[in-house]
């Protein structure tokens, strides 16, 4: 039920899905990135050759896109678009651009809220993304935004791209970071903002290990997990 699921909030490369993933792990909630919806549909959209600025067009695409969540044995979340596993695709920087712009479009963002709202109908969950506890689950037992400083957001998403073997450098990284603060905050529908009882959590001095101490803590007062 929503009063037992946990809304993170906030903008990219603050952390969001990692420290998401691993709270619902360590308490046995399902985890939904949100994120990586947008993502799928934006990635369809530059597969199919359509600007990420062209609403009309994106969506037109919306009726042919199918886009699951699978688990696997370890409970990661795997996408899958149109029944291929697109989870490593949709995380290069030409995807995020896309997320951003697609993202900020009504018809899309309708597409999606149904498959978010459903999964919190039916199990605890951990969702994070830029309208989780605004939008998405207002009636969320736990809402946290959690940020960081631009730089150190793009210091920690290079890492991650590069231990993928995914081909970008540190500052087309921070360009795509700032490119998304701004479009993220500015969008006309649902823009990314802390709720009002939202719990503010700055990670820019924190390592992995004291985000989800603090976030755990969180779960615990508020949720009694």
């Amino acid at each position: 039920m929503e009063e037992r699921s946990i809304a993170i909030d906030g903008p990219s490369g603050a952390g969001k899905s990692t420290l998401a993933r691993l709270t619902a792990k360590k308490y046995g909630l399902i985890y939904v990135d949100t994120g990586a919806l947008y993502r799928s549909v934006g990635l369809f959209a530059l597969q199919r050759g359509v600007s990420s600025k062209d609403e009309e067009n994106v969506v037109k695409l919306l009726p042919d896109i199918r886009i699951e969540l699978r688990y696997d044995g370890g409970g990661l979340q795997r996408m899958f678009l149109n029944g291929k596993d697109v989870t490593e695709n949709i995380r290069v920087p030409e995807a995020s651009i896309y997320a951003s712009d697609v993202s900020s479009m009504v018809p899309v963002r309708d597409f999606l809220l149904a498959m978010q709202r459903e999964m919190a109908v039916k199990y605890d969950v951990v969702m994070d993304g830029r309208d989780i506890g605004t939008v998405v689950l207002p009636d969320a037992g736990l809402k946290i935004f959690l940020t960081a400083r631009p730089e150190v957001r793009a210091e920690r998403r290079y890492a991650e791209l590069k231990a993928k073997s995914i081909s970008t450098t540190y500052d087309e990284v921070l360009r795509d970071i700032l490119y998304r603060d701004k479009n993220d905050s500015e969008r006309s529908a649902a823009p990314l903002k802390a709720a009002e009882d939202a719990i503010l959590v700055d990670t820019s001095e924190m390592d992995l290990e004291q985000c989800l101490k603090a976030i755990c803590a969180l779960a615990e007062e508020k949720l009694g997990l």
